[in-house]
């Protein structure tokens, strides 16, 4: 059976899971491509349903070994109209997938890890994807992000991850609240902040928690106040910032440098 209505039930559902507040309240995203749906099954994500165009020019790009894989999961056909009503790329390959989102609860802390990173605000869906696929070059597990971030299951965001979507745990809390219980664990928690004068080079990073702000206003000053002690990058151009993806790489692989 091919899907050919766009008052099909499943296809209402997948254009609402555009909008976050569905994102939230059904706990599932859209991955979209070959190499995307490829790495979600690898990475044992939970595949709800994986949605086909019968009749897309791109339908051939997928191998046989793909195909065969694809195959062990509920796969729902539709035609072109029908799949371009749901997707958001603008050359698609003709086939997306219903990820199931983590359960709140499992989205814990590990406190075992040496290195965490906490984003304040940030807003751009690009920088976001980037941090996560620097955070998972670095083979980190989490990130900590404000209820303000962008949302992380964004389809910008999740398709400039490429992949490290399934590979990080996004875990949202109050970050005023995060910093006091880290603080308890004993975690030094440094906020970034272009007004300090002591640089990445002259701290002492053990078991570290680094702060990275709103990409226009940097990190909000309660939780500026809160964090045991403010850390930039030196420049020596004019150049007064940097973008918010780029000092997060910096500042992560600086660390990790030292203490490899």
């Amino acid at each position: 059976m091919i899907i050919t209505s766009k008052d099909n039930e499943l296809i209402k559902h997948i254009r609402k899971l555009k909008e976050k507040k569905y994102r939230d309240e059904y706990g599932e995203f859209i991955v979209e491509g070959v190499k995307m749906i490829e790495e979600a099954i690898h990475e044992k994500a939970d595949i709800k349903q994986i949605i086909i165009c019968d009749d897309c020019k791109n339908q051939n790009m997928m191998t046989s070994e793909q195909l065969y894989d694809i195959a062990k999961y509920e796969c729902i056909y539709v035609n072109e109209k029908i799949f371009n009503l749901i997707t958001e790329v603008t050359n698609p390959q003709g086939i997306l997938a219903i990820i199931k989102k983590a359960e709140k609860n499992e989205n814990k802390i590990d406190y075992k890890e040496n290195l965490f990173l906490i984003l304040d605000n940030i807003q751009d869906p690009g920088n976001m994807g980037t941090i996560l696929r620097t955070v998972d070059s670095l083979d980190m597990k989490q990130i900590i992000v404000s209820p303000e971030t962008t949302d992380c299951y964004n389809s910008k965001v999740v398709r400039s991850t490429m992949g490290a979507i399934f590979r990080v745990n996004i875990i949202e809390r109050d970050l005023e609240k995060i910093i006091k219980e880290m603080q308890k664990h004993e975690i030094k928690v440094f906020a970034t902040d272009l007004k300090t004068e002591k640089t990445i080079y002259n701290v002492d990073f053990k078991k570290t928690a680094i702060i990275i702000g709103n990409e226009a206003k940097g990190v909000s000053e309660n939780v500026l106040k809160l964090a045991d002690d403010r850390i930039k990058i030196p420049m020596k151009g004019k150049t007064e910032s940097l973008n918010a993806a780029v000092a997060t790489g910096i500042i992560l692989y600086e660390i990790n440098r030292r203490n490899i």
